[in-house]
């Protein structure tokens, strides 16, 4: 049940991010629609595809409603929602947070390996913001020096290490999110980064 629901609360927050993206840039609501499904679903769609799954909107149809729901909701309250401190950032760091968990999972559910697992679990949490920001002409949080995709590496290493050392998959799954929440949180509240590559004069 936890699973599940972390994996509604990553589609439900990335759709914010598409539907203040849109309102940013004073788009109509077929556009709110456009970026809340892209950005939503984005992710798991490219994680189901790799693993050669059935596409999991299309299995269950709620994931499109709540991309519906989301984006009628941010096309009235956008304004309300860009009062809070970074709303935009916040609403990102969770849904990574949740779909790095999420993504991990589902590999390791259709028995793929742990290197494998973490990977989609990166994938799903980044492929649809990169997706949003890419197509909407922003710059991408995957390319700034603050902590992002690191984020969510730990997030879906986190949950494949501790569901291995026998951990239920329930507290592996809170646990991971966390982490991956406060080492993202970290990095819009303090900029936190990770030491970059330095140019090296050549021998």
């Amino acid at each position: 049940m936890l699973l599940q629901l972390l994996d509604y609360l990553g589609v439900a927050v990335f759709a914010v991010t598409g539907g203040i993206v849109a309102s940013r840039k004073q788009l109509d609501i077929i556009a709110f629609l456009f970026f809340a499904f892209l950005t939503g679903i984005g992710g798991g769609t490219m994680r189901d595809l790799l693993l050669g799954v059935p596409v999991f909107w299309v299995e269950n149809e709620f994931y499109l409603l709540v991309c519906l729901i989301v984006s009628i909701l941010v096309w009235f309250f956008a304004h309300w929602i860009k009062r809070l401190n970074k709303p935009l950032r916040w609403a990102d760091a969770i849904g990574l947070a949740a779909y790095s968990v999420m993504g991990a999972a589902k590999a390791l559910s259709v028995g793929d390996t742990i290197l494998v697992a973490m990977l989609m679990g990166v994938m799903t949490a980044t492929f649809g913001g990169v997706l949003r920001d890419t197509i909407a002409g922003e710059p991408s949080s995957i390319v700034k020096s603050e902590i992002y995709v690191s984020a969510a590496f730990a997030g879906a290493g986190s949950f494949v290490v501790l569901v291995q050392f026998g951990l239920v998959p329930a507290f592996a799954a809170a646990i991971a999110a966390v982490l991956a929440l406060v080492l993202r949180g970290g990095a819009i509240l303090r900029g936190w980064t990770l030491p970059g590559y330095r140019r090296r004069n050549a021998d």
